[in-house]
């Protein structure tokens, strides 16, 4: 893969052939984890900054005179804002390159941050809040940005672990802001969220700087407008993005609601919700490098399956726990969905490439030119399905609002949940299992190999 211009200065690599073993062995692999490891550290703090709100509401009390629903409101807003910026973020790492825009992304999280150290307080006007809440989804940005840098980085055969790994430790930036607000209500009471505020000053300024000193920029990775538009065409581009409002929707949609379900419906306080709410984000971050393990072991569609059929299962226990008032079946349930949903989202990411490859092979391609056109159209199309799936969580704290609004209860909303899954489970199993994507490519009247590979 060899860029058409040089690019000078600013840490740009000219060359890159991560699927040359050769080249991979004797200096690409020790580059893709460098890089890796910086992306997890930035993607990290962004989850954190665009979660903020989630851990605000607990600090806001009866003085603040805002409801739950106005609270969901604040959530829902940081998580739409979030989406729609990841569409430019995809694109900016090869108008910038990804270093560059690492170090951008970085520092525009200090807006949010220091927008709610100043406004947090009794007797800010709600639209305040909203403006302030809307900033944070800069850091939903990074999710985006960072997943098509890393995707260039690997190989084909190792795209499931690293981008699992890339995902994974920076949707852990949500249970860890969650674990310091729980420090910072437990030791200084609910009173002082600027405390937590403080704290992630440094830690933004410290991502900035150390991705401007470690990561690299790929020249070879172009703005390409044209395979923008060939992921806009592609109905896998939209199938995946409606599987990965089922599986990341959920995580972030729950993540956000998590603690506000528990004060709302189970009447915890803010310290025993904040006590609850990291747990499940917790192990849903960390399993999603699993997901991504195992989908390049048994294929992503088979494990993306497996994963919506037990979310409904998981589902179906919330709403019996629900309906009975039971807060320990409750979280049972609830903190199985993260889990699942985690596992989801690592198999989902695994079957972009894979899907794009598989056509390739399809269309009568092999080695790198296959490799080639896998790397550019998974690349376009991951900004698209990150977008799209992160209005899951948006769908998902409106349809608690209105819940709570209707009958005081998140019964109702669980159910919706559960009929949705039940659409991914068939969605999944009757596009990529019992009718994978070379099959339908064959039917489609272009070559095939005998043997494509699995998504």
């Amino acid at each position: 893969m060899t860029g058409t211009a040089p690019r000078k200065g600013g840490r740009w690599i000219e060359r890159w052939d991560p699927e040359d073993e050769t080249f991979w062995q004797e200096t690409g692999e020790r580059t893709a984890r460098r890089n890796l490891l910086y992306s997890v550290f930035s993607e990290h703090i962004g989850f954190s900054i665009w979660s903020l709100w989630s851990v605000m509401v607990l600090f806001m009390g009866p003085q603040y005179g805002i409801d739950p629903a106005g609270k969901f409101f604040l959530i829902a807003t940081a998580t739409v804002v979030g989406a729609m910026v990841r569409v430019p973020y995809t694109f900016a790492v090869a108008r910038f390159g990804g270093r560059n825009w690492t170090v951008v992304s970085a520092l525009l999280l200090l807006a949010p941050t220091v927008g709610a150290l100043l406004v947090m307080e009794p007797g800010t006007s709600y639209g305040t809040f909203l403006a302030v809440a809307a900033l944070t989804g800069v850091g939903g940005g990074n999710f985006a940005s960072s997943m098509t840098n890393i995707n260039a980085f690997f190989p084909l055969r190792k795209k499931g672990w690293a981008l699992g790994l890339n995902a994974g430790g920076g949707n852990i930036g949500v249970p860890v802001v969650q674990l310091v607000a729980l420090l910072v209500i437990g030791t200084a009471g609910a009173g002082h969220p600027r405390l937590l505020l403080g704290a992630y000053l440094p830690l933004i300024v410290a991502a900035a700087t150390l991705a401007a000193l470690r990561m690299d920029n790929l020249a070879p990775v172009r703005n390409d407008t044209g395979a923008v538009r060939e992921a806009l065409r592609e109905p896998h581009t939209w199938v995946m993005a409606f599987l990965y409002i089922g599986s990341f929707g959920s995580f972030i949609g729950y993540s956000f609601a998590f603690g506000l379900v528990l004060q709302t419906q189970f009447g915890r306080t803010p310290l025993q919700a904040a006590s609850l709410t990291f747990i499940g984000p917790l192990l849903g971050s960390l399993i999603r490098p699993v997901g991504g393990a195992l989908a390049d072991r048994f294929g992503g569609a088979r494990i993306t399956l497996g994963a919506f059929v037990a979310m409904a299962a998981a589902t179906g226990v919330v709403v019996f726990a629900s309906v009975r008032e039971s807060l320990p079946v409750f979280l049972v349930g609830f903190v199985a969905l993260f889990v699942l949903s985690g596992l989801g989202n690592g198999s989902t990411y695994k079957m972009i490439p894979a899907i794009f490859q598989a056509k390739a092979l399809a269309r009568g391609m092999s080695g790198e030119a296959a490799a080639a056109y896998g790397r550019r159209l998974s690349g376009a199309s991951m900004g698209l399905i990150g977008a799209v799936g992160a209005l899951g969580g948006l769908g998902i704290n409106l349809v608690f609002r209105e819940a709570f609004l209707s009958s005081g209860s998140g019964t109702g909303a669980f159910v919706t949940f559960l009929g949705f899954y039940a659409a991914c489970c068939a969605v999944t199993w009757a596009v990529y299992l019992r009718r994978p994507v070379a099959a339908a490519a064959t039917e489609a009247g272009t070559a095939a190999e005998p043997q494509l590979t699995t998504v």
